[in-house]
């Protein structure tokens, strides 16, 4: 199993979520990524079309307005 990091801080909708899209297009099934927002709505939507592509939110970690999402590749 890889484990992967996305720094996505200081860009706003849609960057986020489309380099989110992109970096799981490259991992296998049961491959970790780790998204780091610093924006909101920017965590929301990467939630959204994590899971919406059927892949799981593992854990969303939030310190000092900053949010790291942890998604698991279905």
């Amino acid at each position: 199993m890889k484990r992967e990091n996305l720094d996505a801080r200081d860009k706003t909708c849609p960057w986020p979520v489309l380099l989110t899209k992109e970096k799981l297009k490259g991992l296998k099934s049961g491959d970790i990524l780790e998204v780091t927002v610093n924006y909101q709505p920017a965590k929301e939507n990467v939630e959204r079309v994590a899971t919406t592509a059927g892949n799981k939110v593992l854990e969303v970690k939030e310190e000092k307005n900053q949010f790291t999402i942890v998604i698991q590749k279905k």
